[in-house]
């Protein structure tokens, strides 16, 4: 069986640090060739290329007629689910509610910014958005509660679910019972790059979107940055990430259990457990392979492809301050901190995602039900991106209102600035002009 890597940053020269840092979707410039000619179909024939794409990448045969989920497919879904697993999609839908209920803004506020000036915001949603769950290696009805749900917490007007089919070429049904406990029943037969693309020009049954959400592979990724002047491409949200910060006092057992948790999505997932303590990191390098017996092949396969690479493992670092540093550039999806006093380390993160903290906050319980969105940047963008949001489906626009104190207040200064970078117009409009036109109202 494979072992943990360990990469002691002590003894690593910049490039290889650097080599640690690198994710599965940096180079996207392989697949932007290859989905090209996929987003050009789409757009040509719509529905039957959908059909022939699910066909020849997803293994799925449907007619194009079942694009659209029915009322008879929602139906099913609920019938053939565990009722106490519809249970805990409601206790999740629940908590993910409330979370992203707390985000809507204030719809409008006003200031008095100068005397006779008033200024301020307006908050609206946006018109329609794409909520993409993905299938590659399972489904994933957690993406579609933490995505649909702050669209409709945001009064989005159109809120559509794309998703592959299943090699059966019908939809997960947890996805759909997902969808409708979250506030939606368009649900659409559709994966990848050519999902994209459905939602960037419309086909004859799936609607156009001004706006796409959700976390998918290269390909939607290589999608997203190609179709990025038709349809708003969201946060770039690719493969698994996390960190596993444990300092000298975790428990080995959990800082080796919670590391596991992210590997096991994909061979393309990047986890790295980070500690000061050579301790911690040889004990948790042999208790992690322990762990793995406890797993299904296509996971120990998946885990241990990550963690035996320099994609994952663990870095042994001198300081906390070294650990700090690595992990602020790497900026990962999610952060976890085992210590018997996380606090103690929240001040020194910038650059995260997502961090929980201790040892009673394990990742899973994140990613599917405790409220804040598993829907997290990744590749570094967490530098300067959020996690998904009830924002990330609204947009403001700036309010402003002037008395007429107020307008010859500002209106001679006004002046000034425009004839100082040479446009008349608008100085024009506050000048000799204007009192002309007020004089002649």
């Amino acid at each position: 069986m494979s072992q943990v890597a360990i990469h002691d940053l002590s003894q690593m020269s910049d490039d290889e640090r650097n080599v640690l840092m690198q994710r599965a979707e940096d180079d996207l410039a392989p697949f932007l060739e290859k989905i090209a000619p996929i987003v050009a179909a789409v757009k040509e024939e719509g529905d039957a290329a959908l059909v022939r794409f699910a066909k020849q990448f997803d293994g799925a045969e449907f007619d194009a007629s079942t694009l659209a989920a029915s009322d008879a497919d929602f139906e099913r879904a609920y019938a053939s689910l565990d009722s106490q697993f519809v249970d805990v999609l409601r206790y999740s839908a629940d908590n993910i509610r409330r979370f992203h209920e707390r985000q809507v803004p204030e719809k409008q506020w006003m200031m008095e910014i100068h005397e006779g000036a008033q200024v301020g915001e307006r908050f609206t949603p946006i018109d329609s958005v794409a909520c993409y769950s993905p299938r590659g290696k399972g489904s994933f009805p957690s993406v579609t509660l933490m995505s649909i749900i702050p669209a409709v917490v945001a009064g989005v007007r159109d809120v559509i679910v794309l998703t592959p089919a299943g090699p059966d070429g019908e939809i997960d049904p947890a996805t759909l019972v997902a969808a409708d406990i979250s506030g939606t029943r368009r649900v659409f037969k559709a994966g990848g790059a050519q999902a994209v693309a459905a939602a960037a020009f419309g086909t004859q049954t799936i609607p156009k979107c001004v706006k796409i959400e959700g976390p998918g592979s290269p390909w939607l990724a290589a999608a997203k940055v190609l179709l990025a002047n038709r349809i708003d491409p969201g946060m770039p949200a690719g493969p698994s990430e996390s960190i596993v910060f444990a300092d000298d006092t975790a428990n080995l057992d959990i800082a080796a259990l919670d590391t596991i948790i992210e590997s096991e999505h994909g061979d393309d997932s990047s986890v790295f457990l980070v500690t000061t303590s050579r301790q911690l990191a040889n004990q948790a390098a042999r208790k992690i392979p322990e762990y793995w017996q406890k797993m299904s092949q296509e996971r120990i396969d998946y885990s241990s492809a990550v963690l035996n690479s320099t994609s994952g493992g663990i870095v042994l670092c001198k300081t906390n301050q070294q650990a700090y540093d690595f992990i602020n550039d790497y900026a990962p999806e999610h952060l976890q901190i085992l210590s018997k006093s996380p606090h103690g380390h929240v001040d020194h993160i910038r650059n995260a995602a997502e961090i929980l903290l201790g040892e009673d906050t394990p990742g899973s319980i994140a990613n599917y039900m405790m409220g804040p969105n598993c829907v997290l940047p990744t590749s570094g963008a967490a530098k300067t991106r959020s996690p998904l949001g009830v924002m990330n489906f609204m947009k403001s626009c700036s309010i402003g209102e002037l008395s007429r104190s107020g307008y010859q207040d500002m209106a001679p200064r006004t002046e000034i600035f425009a004839n100082y970078e040479g446009f008349d117009a608008h100085a024009n409009a506050v000048g000799e002009l204007r009192k002309k036109a007020f004089g002649n109202g």
